[in-house]
C-alpha cells in the first residue's frame, strides 16, 4: 500500500511548471513506513521497509517519474532494512548510507562498542544484509537536502534526517505516531512494538528531547502517519516517558 503526504515544491528547472511531492510515504503491512524524498537529481529513499517491499518501493518511484539515487537508513532493524538487498540489486550504483555504528549491525556484528551503557541490550531483529554501505553518516552530514541528526537509543547508532527546505523531521523509530505520538523510550500500549525493540531507554529519552529541540514543522516516523506541527504532541510524549 502506498500513500502520498502532499508537500510539494518546484520540479527541476527544465520542467518549472510541474510539482512533485517532497515526501512520499510507502506503507507496508499497515504499520511500517519507508519514505521517498524528492531531490533535483532524483529520489532519496529513507529506510527499506520489510522483506518483499522492493516492488512497492520501485513502483512508487516510477509513479513519481524519478530514479532512486540513494538509500539512507535510519537504523538496522529488520523492518527498516528488509528490502535493502533487493533494492540494491535492482538499482546498480545506488548510494547506501548508514551510521558507522549501525553499519556494524548491518554486517551482523553485535559486539558492544566501548563506552556504551553497560545496561543496554540489543533488542528487535538484526538480520543484517549482504549489501555494504557506500557511505557512513556522521551528524551534520547532508544527504541531498536532508541533514543527518544523531538519534541513538532505539538502536545504538540510529540517525534522523531533517529536511532543511521545510523542516520535516524523518525520525526513524525515535518516535512513533500509531496510536498517538509517543517516544520509543517508554511503552505506548496502543502500539508497543517499537519500544519493546529499544536498545537503551534513557538514551532514547535524551534523543527525543534533542529532536524536539529542533522544532520540526512536521514529523515523519517509521510507524504511523505524518504529524504536522508536532511540537506539543512531542512535549506530551516526552513528559509521559519521563514520568
Amino acid at each position: 500500500m502506498c500513500s502520498l503526504h502532499t508537500m510539494t515544491r518546484s520540479h527541476t528547472p527544465d520542467a518549472p511548471s510541474t510539482t512533485l511531492p517532497t515526501l512520499t510515504r510507502i506503507r507496508r503491512l499497515g504499520i511500517v513506513n519507508a519514505w521517498l524524498v524528492a531531490e533535483d537529481d532524483g529520489l532519496t529513499l529513507v529506510d527499506a521497509a520489510t522483506t518483499g517491499s522492493a516492488p512497492a518501493i520501485l513502483r512508487a518511484a516510477e509513479a513519481l517519474g524519478r530514479p532512486i539515487v540513494r538509500i539512507a537508513l535510519t537504523h538496522a532493524h529488520v523492518d527498516h532494512i528488509g528490502a535493502l538487498d533487493a533494492l540494491a540489486a535492482a538499482l546498480p550504483g545506488v548510494e547506501v548510507a548508514v551510521s558507522p555504528r549501525d553499519a556494524r549491525l548491518l554486517a551482523k556484528d553485535r559486539t558492544p562498542v566501548p563506552g556504551e551503557p553497560a545496561d543496554a541490550k540489543l533488542r528487535g531483529g538484526y538480520p543484517g544484509a549482504s549489501t555494504r554501505p557506500t557511505r557512513l553518516l556522521e551528524p551534520g552530514d547532508r544527504v541531498g537536502s536532508l541533514e543527518v541528526v544523531a538519534a541513538p537509543g532505539h538502536t545504538p547508532g540510529q540517525v534522523a534526517f531533517l529536511d532543511v527546505r521545510d523542516r520535516t523531521l524523518i525520525a526513524g523509530d525515535a518516535y512513533a505516531t500509531l496510536g498517538g505520538v509517543a517516544t520509543t523510550a517508554a511503552l505506548n500500549w496502543r502500539f508497543p512494538l517499537p519500544a519493546l525493540a529499544t536498545w537503551h531507554r534513557p538514551t532514547a529519552l535524551r534523543t527525543a528531547r534533542e529532536l524536539r529541540a529542533l522544532d520540526p514543522a512536521r514529523l515523519a516516523v517509521g510507524h504511523g502517519p505524518v504529524v504536522d506541527a508536532p511540537g506539543e504532541a512531542m512535549d506530551r510524549a516526552i513528559a509521559r516517558a519521563a514520568a
